[in-house]
């Protein structure tokens, strides 16, 4: 309890960092050491079959397994504690998942160009505002046999930069082009979350739209805001990889979400654990 406090009175926080769609932990690499600079605590994990994972994604057919490295950071986090949840692009979708099951243990969720979907994809409207529209330029894979439905997806390569990061540093979205894989696309299609108790309502969320972006519209941003309005809406001017092209602006506003939501959310705690 004693360094719950401590952390509370430095001012110091604790954000959970979920990739998107074929990114991996490596995505957010300007992003941790900003945090790590100011003094924060990062986490960022691998979700099944992204990144460096060992799990072949054309294999991973259920979002509860896609999605498994997040739940056991998520558990492992002691009841005394809260994180800053922060999901980009189909990374929202592990954010609202985490709000359904570990809702207590979230102080605040920030979705960036993030699918903010109360319930995942549970209707044809859920599927035309939180699903990009990807299917020409991207190719498809086939896991379980060419009579099946695509087991996962990739951007083409040669649209990526176009795309993913047209403001984004070259050197990064070379980086990218080396690191990113095909995302399993049947577990992101079967991400449905059903509500127990209305708990998960209480979590405070925040979007940050990204203004120039060529992935999720702004129309789709747009209309996901309206849908499941959060508690407050920021934008930056960047493409769809803000981590890339405007780090610094992506760290004051997660500072600045951070010192208004999660403050209040851990004093709360706090309060118990220090008496």
């Amino acid at each position: 309890m004693e360094n719950v406090c401590q952390d509370h009175q430095y001012g110091k926080f604790h954000f959970v960092l979920i990739h998107g769609a074929g990114h991996g932990a490596w995505c957010w690499y300007k992003l941790i050491h900003l945090l790590r600079k100011s003094g924060h605590k990062v986490t960022a994990m691998d979700l099944t079959g992204s990144g460096l994972s060992t799990v072949v994604p054309d294999s991973v057919t259920s979002f509860e397994d896609y999605d498994m490295p997040l739940m056991k950071i998520l558990s492992e986090i002691p009841y005394s504690q809260k994180v800053v949840l922060v999901g980009h692009s189909a990374g929202g979708l592990s954010l609202s998942h985490a709000i359904h099951v570990f809702g207590h243990k979230i102080a605040v969720a920030v979705y960036i160009a993030a699918t903010m979907l109360s319930h995942g994809f549970c209707s044809e409207q859920d599927v035309l505002q939180g699903l990009p529209d990807l299917f020409k330029v991207s190719e498809f894979y086939h896991g379980l046999g060419s009579e099946q439905p695509p087991t996962s997806a990739m951007i083409h390569r040669e649209v990526q930069q176009e795309i993913l990061y047209q403001l984004s540093p070259p050197e990064d979205a070379a980086l990218a082009s080396l690191l990113i894989r095909p995302t399993p696309l049947l577990a992101l299609q079967g991400a449905k979350f059903i509500a127990t108790s209305e708990e998960f309502m209480k979590v405070p969320r925040v979007y940050i739209k990204t203004l120039q972006d060529r992935i999720v519209s702004l129309d789709q941003q747009e209309a996901m805001i309206k849908m499941w309005p959060p508690e407050k809406v920021l934008s930056i001017d960047s493409d769809h990889s803000p981590f890339f092209s405007s780090p610094l602006e992506l760290h004051r506003h997660l500072l600045y979400i951070a010192q208004l939501f999660a403050v209040n959310n851990w004093t709360n705690v706090q309060l118990v654990g220090c008496m």
